[in-house]
């Protein structure tokens, strides 16, 4: 039962002089949050009303992070307005976002969120005049591999949101126009939780979606591309009837109705897609091997603990279920010292992380509640990497499904066009 009876969206500012959107959430009449977005670069000449309702999306999908705190029966709007087609998605885009944290909460995964529409229609499509890819950098191999493939389209860029300091050595190396945003959440939710304040995942890459969508207006793009791969639609596992995806906003399914939801505001003019959705996990290490390796190894972590505050470079932990599977992954197809230089040990012989990699081969318990492939690419993986570690093939014993072949491309949301541009830039690897 929450302690409050409504969560309330207060208002959602732009100041144009320091180029700073507050979007201000709270509960009741009581507590009130502030989160801030910062566009630290140079605007294109751009369409106000669009840029007014990309922002709204992001008001929006942003209040997940104090939604979760308490979890209110009804959700009160006083800044913005929804018709029934986008108060749909973001009913549903924050109960499937919220999966992980029901489970972990002990919470029925089927809470309903009551997004209501508060207008019959929103009247006008907006249109914007960008053209070009925007490819959103989270310092790990997959955005580099999506950089690397479409390097050479003329009107190419990179963004970023937050961690400038250990992102810049790889924004100087990829060598492309780059735009920074940084985020600072209210940090009143640390002390909330400390209180009892109820904490979990959230649907991250919805949020870096909507932000993706406003750099996209500001810069002049028409694409907001992303890295996210065929991995990302397999549950992690099954809660009380549901199925709980801890990348649930990575997923394909997020994705179509993230792109019907720009269609329904933007028509065609803006677009979201994932360059990498046809591929599996090992073939994006593959491609990654063959194409960003070299260039990026000192400057790129796919780890998620890799942004601490008391570092100013990339880093990996060698110690996180992310770890595992990369190094797993990487090594049918890198040098084992190299990966070993990387790590500074070798994380397929570490004792500690066995149990690890029993949960991504799927020999016991469920899958990590973190970014890591398919149970049946890990056994792929495990199984090319018996030809380094003969050793490690009494360790773990396992079957694949016949026919499965993590080469073979999946089903993607990527446009006619630049699935032909894709296609090209693989035969050129070749």
């Amino acid at each position: 039962m929450s302690k409050y009876q409504s969560f309330v969206f207060r208002s959602y500012r732009f100041d144009p002089s320091t180029k700073i959107l507050n979007l201000e959430y709270g509960y009741d009449d009581s507590l009130t949050f502030t989160e801030t977005y910062t566009f630290g670069f140079d605007f294109v000449d751009y369409d106000q009303l669009a840029f007014d309702r990309a922002c709204q999306l992001l008001f929006f999908m942003a209040g997940v992070s104090y939604y979760k705190a308490y979890v209110a029966p009804e959700i009160r709007i006083e800044s913005g307005q929804l018709d029934e087609q986008t108060a749909s998605f973001f009913r549903k885009t924050y109960q499937r976002g919220l999966g992980e944290f029901f489970y972990i909460n002990q919470l029925d995964p089927q809470t309903a969120v009551p997004f209501r529409a508060t207008t019959d229609s929103i009247l006008n499509m907006l249109s914007i005049e960008g053209a070009g890819q925007l490819v959103g950098l989270g310092g790990g191999k997959d955005s580099l591999v999506s950089v690397e493939l479409l390097r050479t389209q003329a009107n190419l860029a990179t963004w970023s949101l937050g961690h400038k300091s250990q992102l810049s050595p790889l924004v100087d190396r990829v060598g492309l126009p780059h735009y920074w945003v940084e985020r600072a959440w209210d940090p009143q939710l640390l002390e909330l939780n400390k209180q009892g304040a109820l904490n979990g995942h959230v649907p991250i890459s919805a949020i870096f979606a909507c932000v993706g969508s406003i750099v996209a207006i500001l810069s002049g793009k028409r694409d907001v591309v992303v890295s996210n791969e065929q991995s990302a639609n397999e549950p992690t596992l099954e809660y009380n009837g549901a199925s709980i995806n801890h990348q649930y906003s990575k997923s394909q399914e997020f994705e179509s109705d993230f792109q019907t939801l720009l269609q329904h505001h933007f028509g065609d003019t803006l677009r979201y897609y994932s360059l990498l959705r046809p591929f599996s996990e090992l073939r994006i290490s593959e491609l990654f091997a063959q194409i960003g390796f070299d260039k990026y190894k000192d400057v790129f972590s796919s780890c998620n603990r890799a942004f601490v505050h008391t570092s100013d470079h990339m880093s990996w932990c060698g110690e996180c279920p992310k770890c595992a599977f990369v190094f797993l992954a990487l090594t049918p197809f890198i040098e084992r010292s190299e990966l070993e230089k990387l790590w500074g040990k070798n994380l397929l012989l570490d004792p500690t992380l066995e149990s690890t990699y029993r949960q991504l081969l799927g020999i016991e318990g469920d899958k990590p509640l973190d970014c890591v492939g398919e149970v049946k690419e890990s056994r792929s993986a495990m199984q090319l990497a018996f030809a380094t570690y003969p050793e490690l093939e009494s360790r773990f014993t396992f079957e694949i499904p016949n026919g499965y072949n993590w080469r073979a491309p999946g089903p993607d949301e990527i446009p006619a066009e630049i699935y032909d541009i894709l296609q090209t830039s693989l035969q050129n690897q070749q």
